[in-house]
Formats: structure tokens, C-alpha cells, sequence
């Protein structure tokens, strides 16, 4: 391949995983709008998000199996095609659940974007700049997520939320027609496989089981509600039901095996907790600025893009640093480092905070991402062969995504808890032995007698305002616990890096296999 066709292929497989993690996000901005649209609550819009990533954590591991089975280039051009045209459909859908549907089947299509585009970055550089490859994907990885807001923010102030999917529809078209001239089959050729149903089933089952699980509970009254216990029992069988058959059979969809690699396991858990605190950081921050501070969807969005811009210069710096031997595990710790000062800076702040100040605690979690992204990737992959590559990055990536899913999930449920506490400890401040409080009533009061209300329908309207304030300050309240949870996560698995702090990280954990 010569050198120019060889930079269009790059720019192409960086487009398109850029695409695919554009959309991770894009949406987030503009669910308020989709909700009123479509006539749908946001418990139910949230589902637009949901899909997406169960998708997407179905199909991201599955993806090495479908490679051999299909042929790469077969496999990524279809996946371009199947995204591209759930895109145009989910610009026309008239309901919730036809949206829904379609997230879903894009989500589908986007695995590849992902999994097959990093393999694709690695075998078009030499052994020796692998860490170069590992930052020009890392790029791609962080911009996606965190320019979709403010893209989404843009498009859904200034036109219509069906044209944050309809942007897709060029750049799918265009990246499907280079590949079909330039993407060729992987150069490890390994013979066709019989298909693991089994392995499928149960994989789709727990994941999109468990997910719902996460999901719906909280709103449901978790095991109030029938359905959810049996889908936490499916859950749990299902992926206890699905290690156990993949590591005893000889073909699996998902070869478990590899995680023996002491590097590969703890960059997979360490992977996680930087999915959820880089999915969940994109998902609270849009709200926070939305619906609590009053900023615009484009003013939301323009929060992130100083980071952004951070990052890229971070990345390419990162890379460098790994090219000239600074430990991975190093710069991993600095970026969770920069990851819980961030979250913990965020949890701060008040009702009166300047966009500014949220701005440059986003320049620090946009750095931590920068840290993260690369040497996690790198890490995930030293100890493998050629052969395992595919399924370590598929893994790895996987493992964000779950990470972003579950995350996600689990700040939905912690948010309303945290709500209903808060609200109970602010309404027992309320009472007339409350000075500040009978004053505010007061206050409200008059304001609408002024506006011609009698007494009653004064106090009333009064009372009905300080509930409107104590509602909004327990959600605010609830978002910022929010935040101090996830930068807890971060220091919890922070001494794993103790394990990976040797050079020689190709050492693997001994693991029993079906080989033994």
C-alpha cells in the first residue's frame, strides 16, 4: 500500500470509530427535546441512551468471532452500512420505542467502528511505534464522547435533534466507499469456525438482562417488581452460565482465556472505571448545566470543548512519553489522579459557580482522560500475541463501554435516592422556629399579593415556590454526591497499579482452562 493510500485508510478507520463514539453522547443534549417531541418521559427517553450501549457492549467482544467467521473487510464495511442507515432511521422515527429499536441495531453497526478500527490503526504502524498508533486512536476515543454535546448542542439549538443522526449518513457513505477500495483482509488468517450460539445467546441475555436490571429498577421499585426479579435471576445465570461454557469449549465467542495475562485483566478493570467515569462525567455534566444552572444545550456542550482541545495536545504527548519508555502504570496513576481531583472539584460547586470554574475542572478531567487512554490501550496489549490482539482490544473496549453503561445505571439510581434524602433533611429546616424560613415565606408572600392573590392563594403560590427551590437543591445536591461517588470508585482500585508497576508485564496469572 503507498503511503498516501495508506493515510486515507487511517483517516478513514479514525473517522469512523470517531462516528460511532460521536453518537455514544451526542444525544445527551438534546433529550429534552426528543422527550417533548416524541411525547415520551425522560425515564422512558433515557432508553435512546441505554440501547445504544447494550449494543455496543454485545457486539464489541463478539467482534473478533464475526471477523474470522465473515472476513474482516465483509464485517466493517456491512457495519458502516447497518449504522449509516439505523442513522437516517432514527431521524425519522415518530415514537419512543421505533427510536429505541433503531439505537439499538446502530449500536450494533458501531461495534465494529470501534474494535475493527483499532486493529486496523495497529497493523498500519510498525512494532515500534505501536505507542503512536495507541495515541492517534486514543484521540479518536476521547473526542468522540466529548465533542458530541457539544455538536449535539449546536445541531438541536440551531436546527432539529433528527439531524444529530443525519451527519452520519455522509461521513458512513464516504468512509464505506474508501474501505471497499482499500481495507484488506487481516493479515492472520485463521480458518472459519463453528458458530457459538450458545456463547451468543448467553451473552446477550445477562448483558441485556442485567442492563435493564440497572436501568428500570430503581424506577420500578427494584424487586417490587416481578419482572425485575426474573431478570436479575436470568442476569445471573446467564453470565455465570456464559464464563463457564466459554472457558470449557474449544471455540469460543469470546476467548476468556486470554485474560490470564496479568496486564490484559487489570487494564480490563481499570478500563471499566475509566468508561464509567468518562460516560457518566459526559451524562451529568449536560444535566447539571441544563436543568440546574440554566445554560443552553450549545453553552452546555461549549463546556467541553476547552478540554478537548487539551487533550489532543495531551495525547500526543502521552504517546511520546510511552515511546521513550515512561512506565504506562506512571501515567495511569496520574490520570486517575486528575480523574478523583476532578470529581471531587465538581462536587463543590454551587448554584452560583461560573461556567468558567466548570470549565477548567473539565481541563482536568480531559487530561486524566488523556493520561488514561493510551496507556490503558497499550497495557491491555503487551502481553499478547498477534493472534490475541483482536480479542484483547475487543475486551478492552468492551470494558469501557460496560463501564459507560453501567455507569450511567448506577448514577440514575444513586441520584434518586440521594434526592429523596436530601429533600427530607432541607423540608425539616422549614418551620417556624426558622427565622430564615418564615422570613422567605414572608417574603414570597407578599411578592404575590402584590401581583393581586388574596392571602390564602399568596401563601399558597409562596409555599409552592420554596417546594420548587427545595426540589431543585436536592437534585443539585444529588448530582454533586454523584460526582464524589465516581472519584471514589477511582481511589478504590488505584493499588492494582501495583501489580502492573514492573516493566515486565508479560507475565501471566495462572488460570485453569479447559486445556488443564
Amino acid at each position: 500500500m503507498s503511503p498516501l493510500k495508506r493515510q486515507i485508510l487511517l483517516i478513514t478507520v479514525i473517522a469512523a470509530a470517531i462516528m460511532e463514539l460521536i453518537d455514544t453522547s451526542i444525544v445527551n443534549v438534546a433529550l429534552n427535546y426528543m422527550s417533548g417531541n416524541l411525547g415520551a418521559t425522560l425515564e422512558d427517553i433515557s432508553w435512546v441512551i441505554t440501547s445504544y450501549a447494550i449494543a455496543n457492549v454485545i457486539i464489541i467482544p463478539m467482534t473478533s468471532f464475526l471477523v474470522n467467521n465473515l472476513g474482516r473487510r465483509n464485517y466493517y464495511i456491512g457495519s458502516i452500512i447497518l449504522f449509516t442507515f439505523c442513522s437516517f432511521m432514527c431521524g425519522n422515527a415518530t415514537g419512543i420505542w421505533e427510536l429505541v429499536a433503531f439505537r439499538f441495531l446502530q449500536g450494533l453497526g458501531g461495534g465494529a467502528l470501534l474494535s475493527v478500527s483499532a486493529v486496523v490503526v495497529y497493523e498500519l504502524f510498525p512494532k515500534e511505534k505501536q505507542a503512536t498508533a495507541s495515541a492517534l486512536f486514543g484521540i479518536g476515543i476521547f473526542i468522540g464522547p466529548t465533542i458530541g454535546p457539544t455538536l449535539g448542542g449546536f445541531i438541536t439549538e440551531n436546527y432539529s435533534w433528527p439531524w444529530i443522526f443525519y451527519i452520519n449518513i455522509p461521513i458512513g457513505i464516504a468512509a464505506a466507499i474508501s474501505c471497499m477500495f482499500l481495507l484488506g483482509e487481516s493479515p492472520i488468517k485463521q480458518q472459519l469456525k463453528k458458530i457459538d450460539w450458545i456463547g451468543i445467546f448467553l451473552l446477550i441475555a445477562g448483558v441485556g438482562s442485567l442492563q435493564t436490571v440497572l436501568e428500570r429498577g430503581e424506577t420500578d421499585d427494584w424487586f417490587a417488581a416481578g419482572y425485575i426479579i426474573v431478570l436479575s435471576i436470568v442476569a445471573t445465570l446467564s453470565i455465570i452460565g456464559f464464563i463457564i461454557w466459554e472457558l470449557s469449549i474449544e471455540n469460543p465467542i469470546i476467548n476468556l482465556r486470554i485474560l490470564k495475562y496479568r496486564s490484559l485483566s487489570i487494564a480490563a478493570v481499570l478500563t471499566f472505571i475509566t468508561g464509567m467515569g468518562m460516560y457518566t462525567s459526559i451524562y451529568l455534566t449536560p444535566v447539571v448545566a441544563q436543568r440546574l444552572l440554566g445554560f443552553t444545550p450549545t453553552q452546555s456542550g461549549l463546556l467541553l470543548l476547552p478540554g478537548s482541545i487539551v487533550a489532543v495536545l495531551a495525547l500526543i504527548i502521552t504517546g511520546k512519553l510511552l515511546q521513550k519508555g515512561v512506565a504506562p502504570a506512571f501515567m495511569i496513576l496520574l490520570g486517575f489522579l486528575c480523574f478523583i481531583y476532578f470529581n471531587w472539584s465538581m462536587s463543590r460547586i454551587n448554584l452560583e459557580t461560573p461556567a468558567i470554574d466548570i470549565t477548567v475542572n473539565l481541563v482536568f478531567r480531559a487530561i486524566g482522560m488523556a493520561l488514561l487512554t493510551v496507556p490503558l490501550s497499550t497495557l491491555a496489549v503487551s502481553a499478547l500475541d498477534a493472534k490475541d490482539m483482536p480479542q484483547g482490544t475487543s475486551l478492552n473496549n468492551m470494558m469501557r463501554q460496560l463501564g459507560g453503561s453501567f455507569g450511567i445505571s448506577i448514577i440514575n439510581t444513586y441520584v434518586a435516592r440521594r434526592v429523596a434524602l436530601h429533600r427530607m433533611d432541607l423540608i425539616t429546616h422549614i418551620k417556624v422556629e426558622n427565622p430564615v424560613a418564615v422570613e422567605r415565606i414572608n417574603t414570597y408572600t407578599h411578592y404575590f399579593q402584590q401581583k393581586g392573590f388574596g392571602l390564602l392563594d399568596a401563601k399558597q403560590k409562596a409555599m409552592q415556590l420554596i417546594e420548587n427551590v427545595v426540589v431543585k437543591q436536592s437534585f443539585f445536591s444529588s448530582y454533586l454526591d454523584a460526582y464524589l461517588l465516581i472519584g471514589l470508585f477511582f481511589a478504590i482500585v488505584l493499588p492494582l497499579l501495583i501489580f502492573v508497576a514492573k516493566r515486565d508485564k508479560a507475565r501471566p496469572i495462572v488460570i485453569p482452562s479447559s486445556d488443564h
